[in-house]
């Protein structure tokens, strides 16, 4: 991760509900490393009331293969 923007998010922050290929995937923040690696700084748009939180490794478009898929 020390190639990646400072600016740049280590995580993008989801709420999951349902599960399997029926699960509906709504982005509601992102998480930033702080400089020690020992926490993260998170911004919530939205707080889960149901479903779950997730957090998933940002990748920039940029950076993404054919692999990877479109995480928007």
């Amino acid at each position: 991760m020390a190639n990646i923007d400072q600016n740049s998010p280590a995580f993008m922050l989801w709420c999951v509900e349902g599960d399997g290929k029926d699960a509906r995937w709504t982005r509601i923040g992102a998480a930033w490393l702080h400089q020690d690696g020992k926490g993260f700084n998170m911004r919530c748009n939205a707080i889960p009331l149901q479903g779950r939180l997730v957090a998933r490794a940002y990748t920039p478009k940029a950076d993404r293969n054919a692999e990877q898929g479109e995480l928007v």
